[in-house]
């Protein structure tokens, strides 16, 4: 994805330098032909939380907040610019970098329902690129075609996008103290791309999200504003964990792989220890590994600290106060 990321940052710095050369700029204003739009630049960062099979809490798997594992938690970083062609509608450009992870094994076992997915013992992590863009909304904002004098300071926003996102889900296998990590989809760990699973495809690591949420800004002063989001991730694979549907015979992995990353399959697909059925080292082909009537998803919470592009009034008049008198 890292070319992804690259591109997104030439295209914001390009939108940035052209955005803040001003032609007839008022209060932060960039001139288009005959169109003044509005424009904001900036960072925003916070925690990403993975909502998937693997991990969560006590009692069965479910969606969103229940089964968020607060200690797996990472920061994400990222840049954004809004274009606002009105007060109350923006166009946003967003690129960002984050990191998810899940482990069952750290699953609080009250009951028979974690037990299972304790038994299970699978983890993943996977680094996270992302680019989408966005529409913006401000409700409050509305008003002010009605009012010229309403300019408040507080303004919340919902949105909702199109994007794309980069995963490469691995696990991990502990030898004599030693743990290491290996890229899990070329394992074919449930069997993709196998003549003798044909219901189960590969698939890729580049796909397409619906990111959606919504925040407030405040601003701090003319051309500095902070804010706090909630973005959310729709996305349309269940495979950002590797985990989906059920185990296969480990048999087929030698005549998919070559020997070394068969026997890697082979013990890195179904690690399960006997929580709940003592005794027994192995899943038998066919049992549920993971849920694929959902998707799997990630959402962050995040602090945005944005700055308007352009010359303000105050700008001008400062300028005009400090000019050399030789240019009078």
């Amino acid at each position: 994805m890292r070319p992804y990321l690259h591109l997104l940052c030439k295209s914001l710095l390009v939108l940035v330098i052209c955005f803040s050369i001003p032609k007839n700029s008022h209060s932060q204003h960039i001139v288009l032909g005959n169109k003044k739009f509005k424009v904001e630049a900036g960072l925003n960062f916070g925690p990403t939380f993975f909502l998937g099979d693997l991990g969560g809490n006590r009692g069965e798997g479910t969606r969103f907040i229940k089964d968020v594992n607060l200690e797996l938690t990472k920061m994400m970083k990222g840049a954004f610019v809004s274009v606002y062609p009105a007060e109350w509608l923006g166009l946003r450009v967003a690129g960002q970098y984050t990191y998810v992870s899940g482990k069952d094994h750290i699953i609080n076992t009250d009951g028979i329902d974690e037990s299972w997915r304790k038994q299970r013992n699978l983890d993943f992590k996977s680094n996270m690129w992302e680019v989408y863009g966005a529409i913006e909304l401000f409700p409050t904002l509305m008003f002010r075609q009605y009012d010229e004098e309403y300019t408040p300071r507080f303004k919340p926003y919902g949105f909702v996008g199109v994007g794309a996102f980069h995963f490469n889900p691995k696990g991990s296998l502990t030898t004599g103290g030693t743990t290491k990590w290996y890229d899990l989809q070329p394992l074919r760990t449930e069997g993709q791309g196998m003549t003798q699973y044909p219901d189960k495809k590969p698939y890729k690591l580049t796909q397409m999200n619906i990111p959606m949420g919504f925040g407030f800004k405040y601003e701090l002063t003319e051309r500095v504003n902070l804010g706090l989001e909630l973005l959310y991730r729709k996305t349309f694979t269940d495979y950002m964990d590797d985990v989906s549907t059920t185990y296969i015979d480990p048999v087929y992995f030698g005549q998919y792989l070559s020997p070394q990353d068969a026997s890697i399959a082979r013990q890195i697909h179904d690690k399960m220890y006997g929580i709940v059925t003592p005794g027994v080292a192995r899943y038998e082909p066919g049992t549920q590994r993971g849920n694929a009537n959902q998707n799997d998803a990630y959402f962050s919470t995040l602090i945005k600290l944005g700055i308007k592009l352009g010359n303000s009034d105050l700008d001008r008049r400062l300028l005009r106060q400090t000019k050399c008198p030789a240019l009078y």
